[in-house]
């Protein structure tokens, strides 16, 4: 669903929200700081369940951006489905590693994946995933 109650993000303050994303789960999978989940679930929640314009990462990102030029709006909502499924993924990781499991390994790498894919060529996983689901549910 697109939303038109929250005003169109930056699409490239959020490619630079993939490289913190993929520091995070490079931080989870290579080092001993597990905790840098957190970090995820709450700015997942913060952009994804309320709104981007509430997540200093987004407003400091899309500052940089709108101070190099490089500002390129678009619909909240893909964006905003993308966030609520990092969320549920750093709840997941911070669940595992607070019960001692390594189950948090698996999502840790589908976001370093996914992430490093955004952050390289600009696609979207779940932004697409977000778009299909739409077509396929207005068909």
């Amino acid at each position: 669903m697109l939303r038109f109650d929250i005003p169109q993000v930056c699409s490239n303050a959020y490619r630079l929200q993939s490289a913190m994303n993929l520091t995070i789960a490079a931080l989870y999978l290579f080092t001993p700081y597990r905790w840098v989940s957190l970090l995820l679930v709450i700015g997942g929640f913060l952009r994804g369940f309320v709104s981007p314009y509430y997540c200093l990462s987004y407003r400091l990102f899309s500052g940089i951006t709108g101070k190099l030029g490089l500002g390129r709006m678009q619909n909240a909502g893909s964006k905003m489905f993308a966030d609520k499924v990092a969320c549920i993924l750093g709840v997941v990781m911070a669940a595992s590693w607070l019960l001692g499991s390594e189950i948090g390994m698996i999502p840790a790498t589908a976001i370093l994946i996914f992430a490093s894919l955004d952050l390289l060529t600009g696609f979207c996983a779940a932004c697409w995933i977000y778009t299909l689901w739409y077509r396929l549910r207005s068909a």
